[in-house]
């Protein structure tokens, strides 16, 4: 997902910083500027966030569990703490995190430890948008494709519809150009984009696209 959306960012002429482990920087992509830091700790990177950027989080557990909260605590909540902790001392305008859909029937410590990473930021006074996807297709993360026809009937149904297009399904795509987006929109007040709304900045991004790239012939 960060490799998708530097590219992106990086083609649409936005500079942009990488926080990358050290030994680890030949990893990041070429196209960003990368800090050496650990993600855990803002002592590390903090000296490095200008006060006009956009912070987008994107640090978390590979391959959530429900028997992972103690990875989730000592990783997503702990990182999330330093990367707030580093925009606020910063005065970062516009703080981008992705969480998770909730409430949902399973994965609870997870989201528990995402709603919590949620109030941190609010607690912060840190104007942000939060990401509320609930499964991301991707490479390594194709599998729940077959659920889309199940989706699809859940919607049909007044008494499910609801929680059928909130724990909905997104792509990689879809998910990188929402943040694309929420980087070009900053907001004058915390927002929260949940699945529908992801798709739906996923369509505008493209629209914004197709309507320049008329223009400009």
């Amino acid at each position: 997902m960060g490799r998708a959306l530097v590219e992106q960012l990086v083609a649409r002429g936005h500079e942009v910083r990488l926080l990358v482990r050290a030994g680890s920087e030949r990893k990041a992509s070429l196209r960003g500027d990368v800090v050496p830091g650990n993600a855990l700790d803002a002592e590390t990177f903090a000296d490095r966030v200008p006060p006009s950027d956009t912070v987008v989080h994107l640090v978390g557990v590979s391959h959530p569990a429900p028997w992972k909260e103690r990875a989730f605590r000592a990783i997503d909540l702990a990182s999330l703490r330093a990367s707030a902790k580093a925009a606020r001392a910063a005065g970062v305008g516009h703080f981008i995190y992705v969480s998770v859909a909730h409430p949902a029937p399973v994965m609870k410590a997870y989201i528990r430890v995402r709603r919590e990473c949620e109030d941190i930021l609010k607690d912060a006074g840190l104007t942000a948008t939060i990401l509320r996807p609930w499964y991301v297709l991707g490479p390594g993360h194709r599998w729940p494709i077959v659920l889309k026809p199940v989706y699809l009937l859940l919607e049909l149904f007044a008494s499910t519809r609801d929680g059928a297009r909130r724990l909905g399904l997104v792509t990689l795509q879809e998910i990188v150009a929402a943040m694309v987006w929420a980087v070009e929109h900053p907001p004058e007040e915390t927002r929260i984009l949940d699945v529908p709304a992801i798709r739906s900045t996923h369509a505008a991004l493209i629209h914004d696209h197709a309507v320049g790239a008329c223009l400009a012939r």
